[in-house]
C-alpha cells in the first residue's frame, strides 16, 4: 500500500498550524482578559474581536427630542434615543459574571470627561513608568517608591453607584468590573448628547 508523501514545507506548515490551534484552545481565553478601561496599545491583551465593531453608528445629529438610553446586556449594545427615535447604537462590554452591571431604571448623575478609576489601574514609579500593571487597590500592595495611577475612563457617564458608561476596551464579550465600556468615538458622542438626568435603562 503506497504512503502519502508530504513535502517538507507543507509538513512544517501543518505542524505550525496544529501548534497554533492547540495554543488558542488551551484554557479559557476569557480568563486572560485584563481589566483595562482605557486604550493602551502597548498593553492590550490579544483578541480577535478587538476593533471588530461592526454595529456602532450615530445618526442623531439631525434628530431633536429628549435623549434616553437603553443598555441591553444580552446583546451587548446601547441604544440611544432622541424623542423616541433611534439615533445611534454602540457596541459594549458590560460587567462580567463576578461583577454584574446592575439592571433597572436610572438617570445620568455625573459627567466627567477625563475620569480615572480610583480602584483599578497601575502602580508607577516617579517617572510614570509602570511597575505593576492592572492592579486592584483593595487587593494589591504598592511596591516601595511607587504610586497609584488610575485607569482612564474617558467620557464617563455615571448612572448608579460606581457604574457608568465610558471609553474602554471591548474584547467582544462582557468583561468589565461592572461599568459599561464603549468604543472611544461612541463614548464621546453619547457623552456630548446626554445631560444630568438623562434616563438610562439597563435590561438583562
Amino acid at each position: 500500500m503506497s504512503q502519502l508523501v508530504v513535502p517538507q514545507a507543507l509538513r512544517l506548515l501543518l505542524l505550525a498550524t496544529l501548534a497554533l490551534l492547540a495554543s488558542c484552545q488551551s484554557g479559557d481565553s476569557r480568563g486572560q482578559t485584563q481589566y483595562l478601561e482605557a486604550f493602551n496599545p502597548a498593553s492590550l491583551p490579544n483578541s480577535s474581536m478587538y476593533n471588530a465593531d461592526q454595529v456602532s453608528y450615530w445618526d442623531g445629529d439631525g434628530i431633536s427630542g429628549s435623549p434616553s438610553i437603553i443598555i441591553d446586556l444580552s446583546d451587548q449594545k446601547a441604544y440611544f434615543y432622541k424623542g423616541g427615535t433611534l439615533a445611534g447604537v454602540s457596541a459594549l462590554s458590560t460587567g462580567d459574571e463576578k461583577h454584574a452591571t446592575k439592571t433597572g431604571t436610572f438617570k445620568i448623575i455625573q459627567k466627567d470627561q477625563w475620569h480615572k478609576s480610583n480602584l483599578y489601574g497601575d502602580f508607577v514609579d516617579a517617572s510614570g513608568a509602570v511597575v505593576m500593571a492592572n492592579i486592584d487597590v483593595t487587593k494589591d500592595k504598592a511596591p516601595p517608591g511607587t504610586r497609584f495611577e488610575g485607569s482612564k475612563m474617558h467620557h464617563f457617564m455615571r448612572f448608579v453607584g460606581g457604574i457608568g458608561m465610558h471609553e474602554g476596551f471591548l474584547p467582544g464579550y462582557a468583561a468589565s468590573h461592572g461599568c459599561v465600556r464603549m468604543p472611544g468615538h461612541m463614548a464621546a458622542t453619547f457623552y456630548h448628547n446626554v445631560a444630568i438626568g438623562t434616563p438610562v435603562t439597563v435590561r438583562p
